[in-house]
């Protein structure tokens, strides 16, 4: 197991609340924008808890067969292959689901035993039902605010879980994450940070997601790799927003005013 702990800094009582959510046995859910640190934060508390984290980046054909496991043909025979969520269950690993909304609905319905007192794992190929091991954590993570009434939870499933809202960290923490992540001058992180809460408050462009913490540090990367700021921030904050090029250029046009 990676003996280096992951950084993260952290923002509230979030680290607490995963402890006592992980003593009690009880699924977890992070709530907010892509590049915020949920998936850092889940790295750093299965660090400092010492379990394995399993992570499943779920996508629009996620089903419950890829998480579950499936026959393959190995030589003459047939042999049950374990997915990874059989995998944590067994060895009681922490399962990450990040971003579940994408998953097809059936992994939902796959996951629902193991949210509640059941805490088991039905395999309808096997005709088997396996008892989560006493260390298993379910792991779960979703963007409420991406294509809105598209791909939310329902309700009756975010009720199964203890859930956590992430969200962009106040601009001196940001400062120091950046620094902390890239070793740029606070001066520069400073300034990306301004870049970066500027086109947060610019609602009327329309972007389907915002500058996250992720660009930030990708920019300051480039930064203080050598590459010139106004060009590093052009293609680690500008570029991956959005494919609009009167949008581009506008943002191009304040990112260099404010660099």
């Amino acid at each position: 197991m990676n003996t280096v702990a992951p950084y993260y800094h952290q923002i509230g009582k979030e680290v607490e609340v995963f402890e006592k959510t992980y003593v009690n046995k009880l699924p977890f859910l992070l709530k907010g924008p892509t590049g915020t640190g949920k998936s850092r934060f889940i790295e750093y508390m299965a660090h400092q808890l010492n379990k394995e984290l399993i992570t499943v980046s779920c996508h629009e054909e996620t089903s419950s067969t890829d998480l579950i496991g499936r026959f393959i043909i190995k030589g003459a025979e047939t042999v049950w292959l374990d997915g990874p969520l059989t995998s944590a269950v067994k060895k009681g690993a922490i399962l990450y689901l990040d971003e579940v909304a994408e998953a097809r609905p059936d992994v939902i319905v796959a996951i629902h035993s193991l949210t509640d007192h059941r805490r088991e794992l039905f395999i309808d190929k096997l005709g088997e039902t396996i008892k989560a091991h006493e260390d298993f954590c379910l792991v779960a993570s979703f963007n409420p605010g991406y294509q809105r009434g598209f791909k939310e939870l329902k309700p009756s499933t975010r009720q199964r879980f203890v859930a956590v809202s992430f969200d962009y960290p106040e601009p001196k923490i940001e400062i120091d994450i950046l620094v902390s992540e890239t070793g740029v001058d606070a001066s520069i992180a400073k300034k990306l940070v301004n870049i970066a809460t500027k086109i947060r408050n610019l609602t009327e462009l329309g972007l389907t997601e915002t500058v996250s913490t992720r660009l930030l540090v990708d920019a300051a990367k480039l930064i203080h790799s050598g590459l010139p700021k106004r060009l590093s921030a052009h293609v680690a904050i500008v570029e991956p927003l959005s494919d609009d090029l009167e949008v581009i250029t506008a943002l191009k046009d304040l990112s260099d005013l404010m660099i």
